[in-house]
């Protein structure tokens, strides 16, 4: 963007600004991203939100008859279907026969109907924009209209949409749906304070302690990431189900329920809690601790007034990122949640089980309140942290203590087991013929194809859409917040793309799947084409995951400095040219890991993909789900290691591509 100065300009007159090309070319990538959140988010989520407000009734007194008699007679008695009904009290609105596509069946108005009979029909509208339909023919206003017996037999009425509250009310009068709130609350609160325990007292262990084998320790600890969360259900199952190898552990209660719910959430969470509040302990100040000692204090003196209030904020990231996880999960409370209700499975039970796609949008949208408010608080708590770290802070380097490192050894090595152990316990019951009565070694579960679920085709598509999902969303998330982070003025545009971009973190994965279904499955939506492709699952997963990977994005560019940007400026290079041969050598290691985190969780979604896959799309972690619904649990745990060791190998080439890149694009590092 250049600056123009008219040497006759009186002072105090604002200077032009004059934009150049690459300027024009900038904004319109960031106009284009936008473009795309809005029609894969904003959009989506609007056409769910309508739903959730929209009541369709059946307006009785718009249609009135007249009858005749057995010799075809009317007597010009006319009655409307509103009084019949009212006279029919074991029959109401809401419960008269609706065809499949709702339409209304005026026949069980007449107890005594036969359609063999030879009694005649008059059928009118009692206002002149009434609808009602004779088979697929349509009429509309106050013409009487007469019909056989059998013909009347195909004389329905649509249902007239309303907006309003109507639904919501119906929701939370009925007891089992509300229950699902308080279920879901409480898990999650319960879940959060264990998992934020457990993971703060390992990041510690790791963090403050000389114990060996912290790598190893560290990589037992991410595992649980590389697996969808259906997976530890599975394993509880064989662990303390009806059948389980220790089920007298449970002493006469059972595994399917908020037991069973909050050890699997437990298990899938930790990763993500230890990440943060690792990153939190890394960065402590050695002086505070070495003021601590000049001042005698003791060590758990020490612990409350420097490591907790150093750590306050990844601890308080990390409760909310675990309740956000718990609240919005599907997967584990699907598999082992028994008869207690979640809000999540709440919404496939009224979307796949009763194909009440109002009353699931009003689940969605219950479910959006708590997982926002978490989000939001989260946002304002990060805004208020203040660096720990100045130029002249001193890295802390803890001191060997016998005594502490074992305890600490003894510590990660439970955790460590709880880990293994659950990985273990899927893996076993993937290798055997039929739990419990024929333990024999069979590979037998493995062979997916004659089983439900989608057989290897699922597996083969996961991975496709999981290389789909890192190529492209890679390439999307990076040079959004790229053209975010560099593009002059136009602030209100950027301002825009951040908020969409924020976004997506506060959305369920179900809540997201089912807006989908509301605006592409629209047949007058142009993108309707996209509905039941491999194209829309990549297009939700990117998605849903795309604030994290922004977020990244933007750490790694915000590292970069500005002159970059000047000397290019200077040198009349466009800005591409810079992008590609500085910008994204020297953003290496943030694109690298971007790409990784997108394959996995698009490897491990189950959420996200329930209501759109196809029958040419079904994904393995739906396959699981199905898997298991038929009662094939062993197989159902062989393909979820399945995706385990698939996200496991893909780690592992990711690291031996990272060294061999890095290498060219970070020697400057080491100069």
């Amino acid at each position: 963007m250049s600056v123009t100065m008219n040497s006759g300009m009186p002072k105090g007159k604002p200077l032009s600004l004059r934009m150049g090309r690459d300027d024009f070319l900038m904004r319109a990538f960031v106009l284009a991203i936008s473009l795309y959140l809005l029609l894969s988010l904003a959009f989506p989520l609007y056409a769910m939100l309508s739903k959730a407000f929209s009541t369709y009734r059946f307006d009785l007194s718009q249609i009135e008859f007249q009858v005749s008699d057995q010799a075809g007679a009317f007597s010009g008695d006319t009655v409307t279907a509103k009084t019949l009904n009212d006279k029919l009290k074991s029959i109401s609105g809401d419960d008269l026969a609706t065809s499949s596509d709702g339409r209304l069946s005026l026949v069980p108005l007449f107890p005594d109907f036969s359609f063999r009979s030879p009694v005649h029909y008059k059928i009118r509208g009692t206002t002149a924009e009434t609808v009602y339909l004779v088979g697929s023919e349509r009429h509309v206003g106050t013409d009487w209209l007469e019909v056989d017996s059998n013909t009347f037999r195909r004389v329905v009425l649509r249902p007239v949409q309303s907006i309003g509250f109507s639904n919501f009310t119906e929701y939370f009068s009925t007891p089992s749906l509300f229950e699902s709130i308080e279920n879901s609350i409480l898990i999650s609160l319960i879940s959060t304070v264990i998992t934020v325990s457990l993971a703060f007292a390992f990041a510690y262990a790791l963090n403050r302690s000389c114990m060996r084998f912290k790598g190893v320790f560290r990589l037992i600890a991410m595992a649980p990431i590389l697996v969808p969360s259906l997976l530890p259900g599975i394993a509880l199952v064989y662990l303390f189900g009806n059948q389980g190898m220790l089920k007298e552990v449970m002493m006469g209660e059972s595994i399917y329920g908020p037991y069973g719910i909050v050890i699997g959430s437990v298990f899938f969470t930790f990763p993500h809690a230890m990440i943060i509040i690792t990153t939190a302990l890394a960065i402590s100040d050695a002086r505070l601790y070495e003021a601590a000692v000049s001042l005698r204090a003791s060590a758990w003196k020490t612990f409350w007034t420097v490591t907790i209030p150093g750590a306050r904020y990844g601890l308080i990231s990390a409760a909310f990122v675990v309740f956000n996880l718990v609240i919005t999960d599907f997967g584990l409370p699907k598999v082992i949640g028994g008869q207690f209700n979640m809000l999540a499975v709440d919404i496939y039970k009224q979307v796949i089980g009763q194909q009440n796609f109002e009353m699931g949008a009003v689940v969605s949208v219950v479910l959006l309140m708590p997982a926002f408010i978490a989000f939001f608080v989260d946002r304002q708590v990060q805004k208020k942290q203040v660096a720990l770290l100045s130029a002249r802070s001193v890295v802390f380097d803890p001191k060997p203590n016998r005594k502490f490192d074992r305890l600490c050894f003894l510590y990660c090595s439970l955790i460590g087991i709880f880990i293994v152990g659950i990985l273990g316990v899927c893996q076993f019951a993937a290798l055997i013929k039929f739990w419990p009565y024929d333990l024999t070694l069979s590979l037998k579960n493995y062979n997916f194809d004659r089983m439900d679920g989608g057989g290897w085709g699922a597996y083969h598509n996961s991975i496709e859409l999981a290389a789909l999902t890192a190529i492209f969303g890679t390439l999307v998330i990076f040079i959004g917040a790229y053209m975010v982070d560099k593009t002059r003025g136009f602030r209100v545009g950027r301002t825009f793309f951040q908020l969409l971009a924020m976004l997506p973190m506060a959305i369920p994965g179900m809540v997201l799947g089912l807006a989908y279904i509301f605006f592409f499955n629209n047949p007058a939506n142009p993108l309707n084409f996209l509905y039941g492709t491999m194209a829309i699952l990549v297009i939700v997963t990117v998605t849903h995951f795309y604030t994290v990977s922004h977020l990244t994005a933007m750490t790694a560019l915000k590292q970069m400095d500005n002159e970059f940007e000047s000397v290019a400026a200077s040198l009349k290079q466009p800005f591409y040219k810079l992008f590609a041969r500085v910008t994204v050598p020297v953003c290496m290691p943030a694109i690298l890991d971007i790409g990784i985190y997108l394959f996995v969780n698009a490897m491990t979604t189950v959420s996200a993909v329930v209501f759109l896959y196809s029958t040419d799309t079904t994904l393995a972690s739906v396959a699981v789900l199905n898997m298991d619904d038929a009662g094939d649990i062993a197989p159902a745990a062989a393909m979820g290691m399945m995706i385990f060791y698939t996200n496991a190998l893909a780690r592992i080439i990711h690291l031996i591509i990272s060294k061999g890149i890095l290498k060219k694009t970070q020697a400057w590092r080491s100069r």
